[in-house]
């Protein structure tokens, strides 16, 4: 991580309150346990867990508010449970469709004693079923802005704001997301990646209909 990002990083990690940090500790020991055998994480950033997945996962956590947040595709926790750590008393519920990594989110949610529950099943149809409905929506890793878009347009519609870290071709994303969708974004800079975005979506309107040919 470049020197500007790490320095961003650990100012993040701490400044995170003791009972957050020991649940970090927590959840980190576990992450590195079930990782011998469930492969949840990249190997090649297990050396950097907390710069790489921790501190990009924390500067979601006061982006947008909100008592209850979804995180599409959780995989080994990142936004999601990291989100539910920082914030005390949010809710936060955790889609993922792989069950070895569902069961790693269950465990750690345990672990930590942090409200979370985990979803396994298709975005698409566990969505239907949240209730009361998420106010704010993250995804990290996932998909593309438009897919994503489509994904979350559920929630979205619903009033939902979503948050979701972009790399260094988040300009090309937005513009492509654009021709699709009507919404409003902010583009946030990354705290960690001089390079990356945090899109936030608002006013999220829905898919562009095509308009009818005039006759004339």
């Amino acid at each position: 991580m470049a020197d500007a990002g790490g320095r961003a990083a650990a100012k993040l990690l701490g400044c995170v309150s003791r009972e957050t940090a020991g649940k970090l500790d927590i959840y980190e020991a576990e992450l590195r346990r079930w990782q011998r055998i469930k492969n949840l994480v990249g190997p090649s950033t297990l050396g950097e867990i907390r710069e790489r997945h921790f501190a990009d996962s924390l500067q979601l956590a006061d982006l947008a508010e909100g008592d209850v947040w979804a995180d599409l595709g959780s995989g080994a926790g990142f936004p999601g449970l990291v989100i539910a750590i920082a914030r005390s008393g949010t809710q936060v519920h955790l889609v993922e469709s792989d069950s070895r990594k569902c069961a790693f989110l269950r465990h750690a949610a345990r672990a930590t004693g942090v409200p979370a529950k985990v979803w396994e099943g298709r975005i698409e149809a566990v969505l239907p079923k949240l209730d009361p409905v998420p106010t704010v929506v993250t995804a990290r890793a996932l998909a593309s802005l438009d897919d994503l878009l489509a994904l979350a347009a559920p929630l979205l519609m619903k009033g939902a704001i979503g948050l979701f870290p972009k790399g260094r071709d988040y300009s090309s994303e937005l513009t492509k997301a654009a021709e699709s969708w009507r919404f409003d974004a902010d583009a946030i800079p990354s705290a960690v990646d001089p390079d990356g975005r945090i899109l936030r979506i608002r006013r999220f309107d829905g898919r562009i209909t095509s308009r009818p040919t005039d006759p004339s």
